[in-house]
């Protein structure tokens, strides 16, 4: 019967003598099967409470890297503070490092700080480039762990990947569309923010594959580089409406939704079907004014959990567990709008 625990450890949650738990423990015999069972499922149960044990007064600083829109950085800053009660008896504390857009040098320096001042862990969400790659293998050899959030560095050092699986996410986009255009003619705009997050490659990927397995006669039209943001959003689609009359129906990749509908609202083209991604506050907006087909969900809390119990593993604060699993991929539409975004 191993086991890390002291006898009198398990003879005080037993409820036993310790004389009795090491008459068991070392099989001397003269003792009831009930007496043994009991022993057993003391031990199991300090084994299940010893992570507790390790946890309680930890605390886990961690930074949280996003190059993202202000609407996706807010949604994953009231994820991690609502799951944080979730976390104790351990105690996260994060600092947060947000910025729309900008040079990747610029990127590179915020994380090269983190490494030579410290954190017990970075969540990142980053353009896939060498110089972030680079960056991040520097991190983990200053003892930084790195999960990557949403968009993944597959060819780094990071821990763990968090987020949806973006091929299967980008044919369902294309499932829906497929269904939802039917028979009607017209082409559909696909719209990334940048053509160097890994997620929005991958989306695309998925949405271009499936589409021409199934719908291998409709015209697929991409602009890319928006960034997610309405102002350089606003200009690209409008181009493409203007060169293509033929679109009628949008696949968002990166956002900028409420830009690429006032451009077919300026215009005065109809979009038949339109699908985005990720809950937040704007695509919850359009999605309550039917002004969205439907989006492509997951539960950033699940992600911010997974994220720190990754770091916390990497600590030994928490037993090893296997590899992440993708989050659920949801379909949100005007009619299951969860509860929070009701409100």
């Amino acid at each position: 019967m191993g086991h890390p625990f002291p006898i009198r450890e398990i003879a005080r949650q037993a409820g036993l003598s310790e004389a009795t738990v090491d008459r068991v423990l070392n099989d001397r015999g003269g003792v009831r099967e009930s007496t043994v069972r009991e022993v057993r499922r003391a031990i199991a149960d300090l084994d299940r409470q010893r992570t507790q044990v390790r946890l309680v007064g930890r605390t886990f600083m961690i930074d949280i890297v996003m190059q993202t829109p202000e609407r996706f950085s807010t949604a994953v800053r009231a994820a991690l503070e609502a799951e944080l009660p979730a976390l104790h008896p351990a105690v996260v504390r994060s600092r947060f490092h947000f910025r729309e857009t900008g040079p990747v040098a610029e990127l590179v320096a915020t994380l090269d700080r983190i490494a030579r001042r410290g954190s017990q862990g970075v969540v990142l969400k980053a353009p896939d480039v060498p110089e972030v790659t680079a960056a991040v293998g520097r991190l983990t050899e200053a003892g930084v762990p790195v999960v990557t959030l949403v968009t993944d560095l597959p060819a780094s050092a990071r821990l763990a990947y968090v987020g949806i699986d973006n091929r299967a996410a980008g044919a369902t986009a294309a499932y829906l569309m497929g269904q939802w255009l039917g028979e009607r003619p017209g082409n559909v705009l696909t719209s990334l923010s940048s053509g160097f997050f890994r997620n929005e490659e991958e989306r695309e990927m998925g949405f271009r594959g499936a589409m021409r397995a199934r719908h291998p006669g409709r015209a697929l039209v991409e602009i890319t580089e928006g960034q997610g943001l309405d102002a350089t959003q606003y200009d690209l689609v409008r181009a493409a409406l203007v060169r293509d009359p033929e679109i009628r129906a949008v696949y968002s990749i990166g956002g900028g939704n409420i830009a690429t509908l006032r451009a077919f609202a300026d215009l005065g083209r109809a979009c038949a079907v339109f699908v985005a991604h990720d809950l937040d506050h704007d695509n919850t907006r359009l999605l309550r004014e039917h002004r969205l087909s439907a989006v492509l969900h997951h539960d950033l809390r699940q992600d911010m959990r997974e994220a720190c119990h990754a770091v916390m593993r990497a600590h030994g604060a928490l037993p090893p567990a296997g590899p992440v699993l993708p989050s659920a991929i949801q379909v949100v539409t005007p009619y299951n709008l969860p509860p929070a975004a009701l409100g």
